[in-house]
């Protein structure tokens, strides 16, 4: 996999609309985190990272991104406040104004690809206002070879401009900045917002479109590892519940931690070419994969640097949502290609700030469905505006929000697969025990470690009582022991020294399952309702 490609020939945008545009095609890395720092667009920290700010938007903004509904998709998608219909006509003038805006200016030019099969490879031509854009798709897609670039054909283009604003009365957006699909022309367009996070979900959110409708395929947010025996670990989790973290595992070798297809042959694939990480309180002695791979080439964006260039990794005051984005081989122990056969495990992880699911529980078929469609966890104070305490956030397929097709649709895809391969099925809490968030204190990484290990290993024993205990009101079977953990952390019943208040937020949590899954009700299986709470108060 070429890292840093030097390639001389220019490219013309003519037939994207750009018009007399100076055409900064296929830089390297080096080359563009110097333009930046030149530009005064961002500095180099002591590691030799380059540190960005996005602007406006520190995260994606649900609410601005859109799906062109047209012959396409106007009776496949599932249609709502997650994905918002844009008609054709105004995506056409919007995109007119766009690539005129970008006439005549310098702008920067990448070709790479997606989807580390060869059977599944999708061509992208990646067009941006601005060199640390560029960069960022440098490290997160696939980079071809220069042999590759030779008769490279893009399939998918993506254009973003983040300077450009949009005039929502007469462009039809919400606001001003927007992320669209248009999977007819295919081009993903985003303006308005810096935050780089839209242009790799853009293409993440096409390929959950593209690989089930066309090619048989399910696309998975989580990440993946392989173990010596060719044994793989999939981890699924919204942001913050430690799909990173617990996938780059230096006993296991890193297929990718967040985008994936899991195939009809039965193999994993990585979408990307690099990973984008949390950096919230990150420290070297919890995470070194992720802390060794913040160097030169990689992307820091919103964090705080003293004067000397060291980032303080505690420091929120622009976002909670700090990154690092950094190409995969700044790990050392991946698997190349990035793919994956015999899937064995399954981790769903959730960090329920609530305090009341157990650590980790086995699952059986129905309660996986179950959990799988609604995508819990939980939203904590500070992470939004308005958050004082505990908020239930429920997510279908854990990535609702990059999801065009209607839940059930995935469900029944990753059931079928599950059952076909024979894996086994965990629910991980890596949030609060204890007691609440506020009260209780977080899961200590060595114990989710631990425990995630012990599955791996085969050391949690045998489906049964002796072995497990059935939690009351979930449902789930918990291990009555686990190696390198202690038998009370295993109880979130038992941290907390109050039956009563454990009880009453436990089924208070249960209730909001329920309610959130109503929206499903009438297209699951009775069997796959029964894998919910089953007690709850009225």
């Amino acid at each position: 996999m070429a890292n840093n490609i030097q390639v001389t020939k220019s490219i013309s945008l003519e037939s994207y609309g750009i018009k007399n545009a100076e055409v900064q095609y296929q830089l390297s890395s080096d080359e563009l985190q110097d333009l930046t720092i030149e530009r005064g667009l961002g500095v180099e920290s002591s590691s030799g990272a380059l540190a960005v700010n996005t602007g406006e938007f520190t995260g994606r903004s649900p609410k601005d991104r859109f799906i062109v509904k047209d012959d396409v998709t106007k009776d496949l998608v599932w249609w709502g406040d997650v994905n918002i219909p844009f008609k054709p006509e105004d995506f056409n003038a919007l995109y007119d104004k766009v690539v005129d805006y970008l006439s005549d200016k310098e702008v920067f030019v990448r070709d790479s690809y997606a989807c580390a099969d060869p059977n599944y490879k999708l061509n992208i031509r990646v067009i941006t206002e601005l060199p640390w854009s560029n960069m960022f798709a440098h490290n997160m897609f696939l980079r071809p070879t220069e042999l590759e670039l030779e008769n490279f054909e893009p399939e998918w283009t993506i254009v973003c401009a983040p300077k450009f604003m949009a005039v929502p009365e007469v462009d039809g957006t919400r606001q001003h900045n927007f992320a669209i699909l248009d999977f007819t022309r295919k081009i993903a367009l985003i303006g308005g917002t810096g935050y780089t996070g839209e242009i790799k979900k853009g293409i993440f959110s096409a390929l959950n479109f593209i690989l089930p409708v066309f090619k048989k395929t399910l696309p998975m947010h989580c990440s993946a590892n392989v173990g010596e025996k060719g044994d793989t670990a999939i981890f699924f989790g919204l942001s913050g519940t430690g799909k990173t973290t617990l996938s780059a595992d230096p006993n296991r070798k890193l297929i990718g931690d967040d985008e994936h297809g899991w195939t009809n042959e039965n193999t994993v694939f990585n979408f990307e070419g690099g990973c984008y990480a949390k950096v919230i309180n990150l420290c070297k002695e919890n995470e070194p994969d992720i802390f060794n791979a913040i160097k030169r080439g990689a992307i820091l964006e919103n964090v705080i640097l003293d004067k000397e260039g060291h980032v303080d990794f505690e420091d929120t005051s622009i976002t909670q949502n700090t990154r690092v984005s950094y190409p995969i081989n700044f790990i050392e122990n991946i698997q190349v290609p990035s793919i994956g056969k015999n899937p064995k495990n399954i981790f769903f992880l959730t960090a329920d700030a609530f305090g009341v699911i157990p650590p980790i529980s086995k699952l059986t078929p129905a309660q996986a469905a179950y959990h799988f469609i609604s995508g819990y966890t939980a939203k904590v104070a500070g992470t939004e505006a308005g958050v004082k305490e505990p908020v239930p956030s429920f997510s279908a397929c854990f990535g609702a929000p990059f999801m065009p097709l209607h839940p059930a649709k995935y469900a029944e895809m990753l059931s079928k697969k599950m059952k076909d391969a024979g894996v086994n099925v965990w629910l991980i809490n890596t949030g609060w025990t204890g007691g609440v968030y506020g009260v209780g204190t977080r899961m200590k990484l060595k114990y989710t470690r631990a425990m995630i290990n012990a599955v791996l290993n085969g050391d949690l024993g045998l489906y049964n009582h002796h072995d497990y205990h059935i939690h009351s009101v979930f449902g789930v079977a918990q291990p009555r022991t686990c190696p390198g953990v202690p038998t009370s952390v295993l109880s979130p019943r038992a941290t907390w020294n109050d039956d009563e208040a454990y009880y009453t937020t436990a089924f208070k949590l249960s209730n909001a399952f329920r309610k959130n899954f109503k929206q499903f009700e009438s297209i699951a299986s009775e069997e796959i309702r029964r894998g919910g709470p089953q007690r709850y108060n009225p």
